[in-house]
């Protein structure tokens, strides 16, 4: 029997701790050796498209992938476990708050590993749903004490923060600029859809660390190139999708003024093969562009806390 879980029953189950602490764990084990991740696969019509990520996971005993379609109405995300020592569907997971959660628990770790340990001031570019995630994982991860929101609507940006402040129980206000929201920020996120960069890179202050999440394509791009001349190191989820589509990074990387090689995987920082954060005043950057394996342990783990507590519905397929 697999078990279908909805988005109300992983609504009842998800913690963003939860998530940062598997999302960790499982860079750990990539950049080890003892994951695998198969890069982003995109099929693309007139009027939709469909995108597949998939891996494997031995240690949680699962592997499969994440589907997601696209379109003018919406996107819809499914993920797909199956028992990795008999190929049986282990459950079906309705993923959209699985990963918002798992986007922000990534870079919740980046900022456990390569933020000052003293970073207090937030800086976000977006106000959408995703940026909600980004915000409670940093919150995890440091004592904050101001949260300043970037975005061109002007309504939906106070909504926004109205609606952070009550739930993180942070300062989360409207930055006035997006200078405003670069200049005094220890940590800066951008999550947005923008095919140009969002903000000047000369507003970068020594110290800051990046995480960009936004850009996953090459049509996309909210880091300039004097933003990424002053981040050492520049660190990515994994290097084979990162110079797939890491829009950010693509066009230096084209022109041969960056390499594949100089990129650090955040798991290699967490294991400590490649350094991270050396010193106070480096800029840091960490480009999420999104890996199968977050999915996948973020869903076994739900599945199993499902089946502990009564949640989802068993359906006999793929057994």
């Amino acid at each position: 029997m697999a078990l279908l879980l909805k988005e109300s029953d992983v609504g009842q189950l998800i913690t963003m701790p939860m998530v940062i602490d598997r999302v960790e764990r499982v860079h750990r084990e990539y950049s080890a050796g003892n994951a695998i991740d198969v890069p982003r696969e995109r099929t693309r019509l007139p009027k939709a498209a469909l995108h597949i990520l998939q891996g494997a996971v031995p240690s949680a005993g699962v592997f499969g992938y994440k589907a997601y379609t696209s379109s003018r109405e919406g996107i819809r995300f499914l993920v797909y476990v199956f028992q990795a020592e008999t190929g049986k569907l282990e459950a079906v997971v309705e993923a959209n708050r699985l990963g918002m959660t798992r986007t922000g628990a990534a870079g919740g770790v980046a900022a456990k590993w390569l933020a000052r340990p003293d970073a207090k001031v937030v800086g976000v570019f977006g106000a959408g749903w995703q940026a909600e995630g980004q915000i409670e994982a940093l919150a995890c991860v440091r004592k904050l004490e101001q949260v300043k929101v970037f975005s061109r609507n002007a309504d939906k940006l106070a909504a926004f923060c109205a609606r952070m402040t009550k739930k993180t129980g942070l300062p989360v206000c409207a930055a006035s600029s997006a200078e405003a929201a670069v200049r005094g920020s220890d940590i800066i996120v951008t999550i947005t859809t923008s095919a140009t960069p969002v903000f000047n890179g000369d507003w970068v202050e020594p110290g800051s660390h990046i995480n960009a999440a936004g850009s996953n394509s090459l049509l996309r791009q909210e880091i300039d190139e004097a933003t990424l001349r002053k981040c050492s190191p520049i660190v990515v989820d994994s290097r084979p999708t990162a110079v797939k589509e890491a829009g950010d990074l693509l066009p230096l990387l084209e022109k041969g003024r960056l390499h594949a090689g100089a990129l650090t995987e955040i798991g290699e920082v967490i294991n400590g093969t490649r350094p991270g954060r050396e010193r106070p005043d480096q800029v840091t950057l960490f480009e999420s562009q999104g890996m199968a394996i977050q999915d996948l342990i973020v869903a076994a783990e739900l599945a199993k806390l499902a089946r502990e507590r009564g949640l989802g519905l068993e359906v006999d397929m793929g057994g």
